[in-house]
């Protein structure tokens, strides 16, 4: 047998985060099973294993770019849970591996993986605004405590398996709603797969994992569960200073529960679990500037503890929309600038909507590949999923405007198909540079009318260029305009049109939505 490292070098790190994942992909289900806690959403498997999977990713990552030493595995490892943090628990573990990273920078034996599994606990209740026992706090808690002594690199990371394996068994007596289940935590059970791949990446011996039997529920989750709760998990990354996220953490401590705020060093990963989706994401604006939102609607009832029925998955251009859409019943995906969601964050939307039918809502025709892609890893995971080629957001507002859940599937997917299609739509943009359009020849600068893709209006100011393409779409007819302006948008374009609207177009009624940050400056659509 090869001698033990005495300290946790490079190689190690890399080999812990590949048997973490390979670990969590075993168990992923299992673990899901057993969710309960606090909400049962049966998804805190697949959350630790994508929040581990991207801190994998930033490890191979340094890997690929050098030959990175101890330090910058440990902090890539941390910080790609962090930016990829998924759930309550994932976002947990992203502070736990932070709280590791900040004490092995300094030294990488047994007595500091001793010490850094004491700061990890320690932040993440810190992070936690009313941490609660029974939980994967109190199983990071006791791995500290349980190798609190140090020594060897191999005997501190046993001592801190076999503490957290002995908490995890406690955690039923520590809180009612596990008992009542009969089974242990969720997030502990994910942290001692952790911790147990970090026995085998020091010691290179499999670790003993829970058996089966004790994780599988006495009952079903829709006994296990508070009978009601917040509708909607609101998760986003938040680049802002300290000071602006201990407000941050007041209001929105104020609006839910289940209140986790993660990182530091100016980035931020923000959960919580609140009913004005809106709010949470305002809140963010208001202190820093929010990106990579993930909404998810859990019902506000009890049948979220179940597989839903139906969901609508909406990729939306813009926090505010994502808020919108969220209220109206959806999960959505928010297209960053410059930054289109690829097939694997859809096929994640897709699964955390829970729903045993899915409408997918692309909102953009160069998303049209990426879309069927993604829904068709879904159907091949047993998800009914019909792809409505939605190819701008006032689309997607129309067909979710019609969404009935309760009608026959192939019924609800016409009616928003057809709300969808008898929209029209038209953007305006900036020119870059100097090109030839359908319009003629523009220049750097020049403010771009589109209607359905192709420019139609060339013009040197937004009002002008913007009261030109409205008149030329109602010009065949509409009963309604829709307006969806962004934070770039200037202040007084959406009062101009409306106006104009009301002066004009007798009958014809108009809307305005707020995109907020990340959206085009103008949206335009006509029913």
């Amino acid at each position: 047998m090869p001698q033990a490292p005495q300290t946790l070098d490079a190689e190690a790190v890399r080999s812990w985060c590949a048997r973490a994942l390979e670990t969590l992909g075993r168990e992923r289900e299992e673990i899901d099973a057993i969710n309960v806690y606090p909400i049962a959403d049966g998804d805190t498997g697949t959350n630790l294993y994508l929040t581990v999977e991207s801190a994998a990713q930033a490890v191979e990552a340094v890997f690929a770019a050098d030959d990175p030493d101890a330090v910058d595995a440990v902090r890539a490892m941390a910080h790609g849970a962090l930016i990829g943090a998924r759930g309550n628990s994932g976002t947990i573990l992203s502070q736990l591996l932070r709280g590791m990273a900040s004490v092995l920078a300094e030294g990488r034996d047994g007595d500091h993986l001793a010490r850094s599994l004491a700061a990890a606990a320690g932040a993440a209740r810190d992070a936690v605004a009313h941490p609660v026992e029974g939980t994967i706090l109190s199983v990071a808690t006791a791995a500290a405590g349980a190798c609190a002594g140090g020594g060897s690199l191999v005997t501190v990371a046993r001592g801190a398996y076999e503490g957290a394996r002995t908490a995890l068994e406690a955690t039923p007596g520590q809180l009612a709603v596990l008992e009542r289940a009969g089974v242990v935590d969720a997030g502990g059970r994910g942290l001692v797969a952790v911790l147990g791949a970090l026995v085998e990446a020091v010691s290179g011996e499999a670790q003993v994992r829970p058996s089966a039997g004790s994780v599988v529920p006495l009952l079903p989750v829709d006994d296990c569960a508070p009978e009601d709760g917040p509708a909607f998990e609101v998760i986003y990354l938040l680049e802002a200073e300290d000071a602006a996220v201990e407000r941050l953490r007041a209001r929105l401590d104020a609006l839910g529960d289940s209140l986790v705020v993660v990182g530091g060093d100016g980035l931020w990963n923000v959960h919580v679990h609140v009913d004005d989706a809106g709010a949470a994401v305002e809140a963010g604006v208001e202190a820093g500037r929010p990106h990579r939102i993930r909404i998810t609607h859990f019902g506000g009832a009890p049948e979220v503890r179940e597989r839903l029925r139906r969901a609508v998955v909406a990729v939306v251009p813009g926090e505010g929309l994502a808020g919108l859409c969220a209220e109206a019943g959806a999960t959505t995906v928010l297209a960053r600038p410059g930054e289109p969601p690829a097939s694997g964050e859809l096929v994640d939307a897709i699964r955390r909507a829970h729903a045993c039918e899915v409408v997918l809502l692309p909102n953009d025709t160069d998303l049209r590949h990426t879309a069927g892609a993604a829904a068709e890893q879904a159907r091949a995971e047993g998800v009914r999923v019909a792809l409505i080629p939605t190819r701008a957001a006032v689309q997607g507002i129309a067909a979710l405007a019609v969404h009935e859940p309760d009608r026959r599937f192939d019924e609800d997917v016409v009616a928003m198909t057809a709300a969808a299609g008898a929209t029209r739509y038209a953007e305006l943009a900036v020119a870059e540079h100097q090109s030839f359009t359908s319009a003629g020849v523009c220049q750097a600068g020049d403010i771009l009318g589109l209607i359905e893709g192709d420019v139609a209006v060339i013009g040197q100011d937004s009002t002008t260029t913007a009261r030109t393409v409205l008149d030329r779409m109602l010009s065949a007819g509409g009963e309604l305009v829709t307006l969806i302006v962004s934070d770039e948008t200037p202040p007084s374009l959406a009062a101009t049109l409306e106006r104009h609207v009301r002066e004009t177009y007798l009958a014809v009624d108009t809307t305005t939505y707020h995109a907020g940050r990340g959206a085009p400056v103008l949206l335009i659509g006509v029913e």
